[in-house]
């Protein structure tokens, strides 16, 4: 192992991250990768959010079939929840890929 793989484990191991799901903080290493492209292993260029353990074994891991997209095109997390469910509920009803 060199010294640069060496130090980037140990920065990774003493990291701290959040859960996007409960907001709750954990050691990186206790926690999971998400990928919101749905390609974790594409690595190159990434910044990857985390899901703690828990939230991690409830979360649906089947294929999300442009969900992040629609999510995008309906403002989550930079609306209101009611015209953010508003928007998504029109998009899904429509059918919409918003790209």
């Amino acid at each position: 192992m060199t010294m640069a793989s060496s130090a980037l484990w140990a920065s990774d191991h003493t990291q701290q991250v959040t859960c996007i799901a409960c907001g709750e903080t954990a050691d990186r290493e206790a926690a999971r990768e998400y990928d919101k492209h749905g390609d974790r292993w594409s690595r190159e260029g990434k910044e990857f959010e985390y899901l703690c353990k828990p939230c991690h074994s409830e979360y649906c891991h089947q294929n999300r079939n442009g969900l992040e997209r629609t999510l995008v095109a309906a403002d989550a997390g930079r609306t209101d929840r009611n015209t953010f469910l508003s928007r998504f509920c029109e998009l899904v009803a429509n059918n919409s890929d918003p790209e």
